[in-house]
């Protein structure tokens, strides 16, 4: 599996959202993906790459698309 396809799981597992609601999802835009369902999220992207993510990356998670960008701090390539 690729990171890509391990980062959509993430979001896909924890939202049960489609494909195409990825790209331009963001934090609270839809009822799932409240402060819960960020924990989740954050919980399920850790796992999935074997990393423990700072608190102000965590805060900072606010999209989809800036999600990808920010694990670029943590080596892993979207």
């Amino acid at each position: 599996m690729t990171n890509l396809e391990k980062y959509q799981q993430a979001f896909k597992e924890t939202f049960m959202v489609d494909d195409d609601k990825l790209a331009n999802l963001k934090y609270q835009d839809i009822p799932e993906w409240d402060s819960v369902g960020h924990m989740a999220l954050m919980a399920s992207i850790e796992e999935a790459f074997n990393i423990s993510l700072e608190i102000d990356d965590v805060i900072d998670f606010s999209s989809y698309e800036y999600g990808k960008s920010m694990l670029s701090k943590y080596n892993i390539d979207i």
